[in-house]
């Protein structure tokens, strides 16, 4: 690293923490902009900011390390997050959200099913299941941001000017953890200043420097790459084709991905599940209900899939750098910095790192927002100071903030991997909740009761992996999923339903489709209304579909350019640019007006 290059970081750090003290007076009006934004925020700067929150450095550095050990293949399995949330964030997902109305999507909790012990324990249930995943996503950055900044910063040698020798051995020894608390440290500080404005507007100017950095990577990687050393790639390594079996990972570190062909099953049933409960990274529902209208809620939800593809053309030119140029990498999580730093010219290299580091800021300044909103709206408001001031609130945000960090940190020392952490995060305790917060949009007859019971269940069943060893993937996903399904059930018909006035309520203002026949039939919809707010499910299941294909082309196309597959990047391209074609008749022209509130 030169020193243009820790200019160019340097200046970047300073830039997104004045702009986080810059919004703090806006913020600091009260919370709901403090948490929203106040709703005023154009929808593309919201879709920016939340395209690039998911644009994390650690999972970037995870995606690599798969690519590394699966190929192309590997694509089946971003599955298991969700990858394809833009669809149903565009088709309906986006437009239920907003029409919500509230702060946090605990509090939604009540608007469905009530504010009475039901609808208390329900929101309390899924505050308790946020907090505990969002704190688990903290410690997640934390282990890649250790592990990324700790090949460009040699802080052991800065070790022998520290007065104190305490201090000497603790950089010495664990030089990537002091090196996350630092930039984590960092990060708090603009978050806690602006709220939700300094997190979108540094997104925005995030979104920039990183979609430059990417671009840059690609190119280097496109440039660098040639016929022969593509030639000793194994066969088939840009094949999306789906093996049942791969032999050649038993008894490797790889194991866990022998049986292929069974672990997608679950994983494209796992994301499919996923995206219908509605945005699953927590802070994914901030930015909806933050929108303008439902109609600015579909467009955001359309953009958000847009700027994430220059992140897939520039994991896989890093992926391919990695295995063909570099033969002294053991880690697979660290294939992506040790690429940076061999291949990035001099203040290019600078750019790259900042639009990296951007990447993790945004990410982690979304999940520790979120995070606090839902401290602060569901557990302290609602129950300890529920006549609390304005400004009592916006300092209790700030410091549940400081505390939600410093439990993520904890997690982050206890973990070995970026990996060890998501799996227990998407496959373990994912599967504990997701069917409750399924079932809670599409079937009526769903309380508040029955959500809490599946979901405090779900939560419990997830720690069995954390304490017998060795349990497969496929006895732990599905059991848990089973057990949460049945707890949700068998707890919503054996108490009361939800209240007429509430259903009636809920289903007038969200318009969903599934399972509501009796409580549509009750809300008596003008000819007018009908025609004004419904949806034709048909019509929007076409249209996620329709948007999943075109998702798949539009990252599928740069990743087949930089690897020099020509024929193929021009047939997803092709692929993408149809879908879209197609939902501007199916989607576009069915918008709702655009009435702000």
């Amino acid at each position: 690293m030169s020193p243009l290059d820790y200019a160019i970081i340097g200046g970047y750090f300073v830039i997104v923490i004045g702009l986080g003290f810059w919004y703090q007076k806006r913020a600091s009006q009260n919370i709901k902009a403090y948490f929203l934004g106040g709703n005023s925020m154009h929808w593309l700067a919201l879709a920016m900011s939340g395209s690039v929150a998911t644009f994390d450095i650690t999972g970037t550095m995870w995606i690599v390390s798969i690519l590394f050990v699966l190929g192309m293949k590997s694509m089946w399995h971003h599955w298991m997050w969700g990858f394809m949330m833009g669809a149903f964030f565009l088709a309906y997902m986006g437009k239920w959200v907003r029409r919500s109305r509230v702060v946090t999507a605990a509090e939604w909790m009540e608007t469905r099913f009530g504010d009475g012990p039901g609808g208390r324990l329900a929101r309390t249930a899924y505050a308790l299941m946020a907090v505990i995943t969002l704190t688990g996503f903290i410690g997640y950055a934390y282990q890649g941001i250790g592990k990324f900044a700790s090949v460009y910063i040699p802080i052991e040698s800065l070790a022998n000017h520290v007065p104190w020798s305490w201090l000497q051995t603790l950089v010495t020894n664990h030089p990537a953890d002091c090196l996350a608390v630092l930039v984590i440290s960092v990060t708090t500080l603009y978050v806690i200043s602006g709220g939700l404005y300094s997190v979108v507007v540094t997104n925005v100017i995030q979104t920039a420097v990183l979609t430059l950095g990417g671009c840059f990577i690609a190119g280097v990687a496109w440039y660098r790459l040639t016929p022969d050393m593509l030639a000793q790639l194994p066969a088939g390594w840009d094949s999306l084709r789906i093996p049942w079996r791969l032999p050649e990972l038993a008894g490797t570190e790889n194991a866990g991905f022998e049986f292929f062909g069974a672990l997608v099953i679950l994983w494209v049933i796992k994301g499919l599940f996923l995206n219908a409960g509605g945005p699953a990274q927590m802070y994914d529902f901030q930015f909806f209900l933050s929108a303008r209208s439902p109609r600015d809620a579909a467009k955001l939800g359309a953009a958000w899939s847009f700027f994430l593809i220059i992140r897939w053309a520039m994991t896989l030119g890093i992926a391919l750098l990695g295995l063909l140029a570099i033969s002294n990498v053991t880690d697979p999580e660290q294939v992506m910095p040790v690429v940076l730093l061999e291949f990035m010219p001099t203040g290019i290299r600078g750019i790259v790192i900042a639009g990296l580091l951007a990447a993790f800021m945004s990410t982690f300044s979304s999940t520790v927002n979120s995070a606090a909103s839902f401290v602060i709206r569901d557990f302290w408001q609602k129950y300890v100071v529920p006549e609390a001031s304005q400004r009592h609130l916006i300092l209790a945000s700030r410091l549940a903030t400081v505390m939600i960090v410093f439990f993520g940190i904890l997690i982050g020392t206890q973990a070995n991997s970026i990996a060890q952490i998501w799996d227990f995060l998407m496959m373990s305790l994912g599967a504990g909740v997701i069917l409750p917060n399924i079932l809670r949009w599409y079937w009526w007859r769903m309380n508040g009761w029955g959500y809490a019971l599946g979901t405090f269940g779900g939560m419990a069943l997830s720690l069995l992996p954390l304490m017998v060893s060795g349990l497969s993937t496929f006895i732990v996903f599905p059991s848990i999923c089973l057990a949460s399904l049945v707890l949700s059930v068998v707890g919503s018909l054996a108490t009361q339903p939800v209240t007429q006035s509430t259903l009636v309520a809920f289903y007038r203002s969200i318009r969903p489709f599934g399972l509501w026949g009796p409580v549509r039939d009750i809300a008596g919809l003008s000819e007018a209304e009908s025609v004004l707010s419904s949806e034709s499910p048909w019509r929007t299941l076409f249209n996620v579909v329709v948007a999943m294909i075109g998702i798949h082309g539009l990252y599928l196309f740069p990743m087949y350019l930089v690897g020099h597959w020509y024929a193929k990047a021009v047939g997803w391209l092709a692929v993408a640019a149809v879908a879209m074609l197609v939902l501007s008749f199916t989607w576009y022209r069915h918008l709702p007006e655009d009435q702000h509130d």
